[in-house]
């Protein structure tokens, strides 16, 4: 499908890789994309679709000053833009500072109380809780001894995770990790935990392989209702076994997609989203994980008829444009090259991937996070990224030169 008034121009703030395909959506379309970031080798930035890049950095510790030079960045333009953010930290920021960034900008409006809950695991877990979704077990401990006097409580494997995983990953590289002992989680939080500010939770471990973990991807509206909504599941993640989807695939699920509509609408939000839910064999339940109130990297997987996403969505959406009617791509499958690369040599050193298993996966594959024909540089910048990785890994291993 073509959108017909494109006039309207789109400022993508954090222009990571989620970014990227956010200016190939809408840039095929035609429609000015700009980008906002600190990083000029951001992978949004490197995309022909992206009109201009602005080098403004998000700060928790100064949001008054990225409310400035957004709004520089929106006077340069010279009409009202569509503003995305695609990291939690600045989606809480846009709702919080709705009023003055609406100078410039249009956006879909939130409780900014609202998102702080949906982006802490703690504050999601509580909201959850209220609205009969389905979650794991879990425990929020405040300090060792807290962790030390709760282990009669749980049981081995568990899950220690960030209750702000962006915030984790920027500490320790990692937002979780699985822990099978008393001993091993003493000291994971030892070294984990971030000191004057508690950031670890301790939660249930549900079996399964990582295909049971099942996804949510929609956009809602003023009203709270969901316009579209897509469903889909993990083949393979980076990490192996915690991380982000390397390879998924489409494929609709009725009861996600029930769960997650119906608990939007109570709590009133607006705009794109992106949530995550594990199914239990044990009872029966998918019970949610995380809840990302914003475009996920991932979006490209959840596509529907006529090249349809949540991106297009909010488009047609916030400029008064008819939507067409959804009908998801079942089986369109979608993958992030350089992870999936690692991940499948990591799935394969544990033994649960053999070399025909993984080949016969890509059958489906319709789109990838990096190539594409029509915007080939940021492919040919990752190739590059890569190749000295592992040029710096075979230099490691060989060991030093002999005479």
């Amino acid at each position: 499908m073509r959108i017909q008034n494109i006039t309207t121009p789109v400022v993508v703030v954090n222009c990571k890789l989620g970014a990227l395909a956010i200016m190939r959506s809408l840039g095929e379309q035609g429609i000015s994309i700009y980008g906002v970031d600190a990083d000029p080798r951001a992978p949004g930035f490197l995309s022909r679709y992206c009109k201009k890049r602005f080098f403004y950095g998000f700060d928790e510790r100064r949001p008054e000053q990225f409310v400035e030079q957004l709004l520089k960045v929106g006077k340069e333009i010279g009409r009202p833009s569509i503003l995305i953010p695609t990291s939690d930290e600045t989606a809480v920021f846009v709702a919080e500072y709705a009023e003055v960034l609406s100078r410039w900008f249009m956006f879909p409006e939130n409780s900014p109380a609202v998102l702080r809950e949906l982006i802490s695991k703690k504050g999601m877990y509580e909201l959850v809780g209220l609205h009969d979704v389905p979650t794991p077990f879990t425990l929020f401990p405040e300090s060792l001894e807290d962790v030390e006097s709760s282990l009669h409580k749980v049981k081995f494997p568990l899950m220690l995770k960030g209750i702000y995983g962006n915030r984790l990953q920027a500490r320790n590289k990692k937002k979780m990790v699985t822990v099978h002992s008393a001993k091993e989680l003493v000291e994971q939080y030892k070294d984990m935990e971030e000191p004057g500010f508690p950031n670890l939770m301790l939660q249930e471990y549900i079996p399964g392989g990582d295909d049971q973990i099942f996804m949510f991807n929609g956009y809602f509206n003023r009203t709270s209702d969901c316009p579209i909504g897509l469903t889909g599941y993990k083949i393979r993640q980076f990490p192996i076994h915690v991380g982000c989807t390397s390879l998924g695939e489409c494929r609709w699920n009725e009861t996600v997609a029930k769960l997650t509509t119906q608990f939007m609408k109570a709590i009133g939000y607006r705009g794109v989203l992106d949530i995550g839910y594990r199914f239990d064999a044990r009872d029966g339940q998918y019970k949610v994980l995380d809840i990302n109130p914003r475009v996920g990297q991932a979006f490209r997987l959840f596509v529907a008829e006529g090249d349809m996403d949540v991106v297009k969505t909010l488009y047609l959406d916030l400029t008064g444009q008819p939507l067409p009617m959804i009908i998801p791509r079942e089986g369109r499958r979608w993958l992030i090259e350089d992870y999936d690369l690692t991940s499948s040599h990591d799935y394969y050193q544990e033994g649960t991937l053999r070399l025909g298993e993984w080949a016969r996966s890509f059958k489906g594959v319709e789109e990838a996070a990096w190539f594409n024909w029509r915007d080939p540089y940021p492919f040919v910048k990752m190739v590059g990224t890569l190749m000295k990785q592992l040029a710096a890994w075979a230099l490691k291993r060989s060991g030093p030169r002999k005479r």
